[in-house]
């Protein structure tokens, strides 16, 4: 078994978010990490996140760019792989069985 670093770039998609990370935390592998990085959001994301997802790894940066929000993920990231998920996304539940 291999541990993956999931990594979710995000910018103002409070409402999405629950949804991404509710499907990487019904994985039938379960994920090693879930780094979420804060793109500089003005919706409140990062305190909604703190609140209801506290197992969460949040990295909070002024506003860069989605490459940039995945590349501090990356730096973050301390998994034997990384995948990659948008916050407006989701994943089947065996997604990280079978990659």
């Amino acid at each position: 078994m291999h541990n993956v670093s999931v990594v979710i770039p995000t910018y103002n998609r409070r409402d999405t978010l629950a949804r991404a990370l509710d499907s990487v935390f019904e994985q039938t592998q379960p994920a090693h990490e879930v780094i979420v990085v804060d793109d500089g959001s003005t919706d409140g994301t990062a305190s909604w996140l703190c609140e209801h997802y506290p197992q969460v790894h949040l990295i909070e940066q002024r506003n860069q760019g989605v490459s940039a929000a995945r590349n501090n993920g990356i730096r973050a990231a301390g998994g034997q792989w990384l995948a990659f998920l948008d916050s407006d996304d989701a994943w089947l539940p065996k997604k990280l069985e079978l990659q």
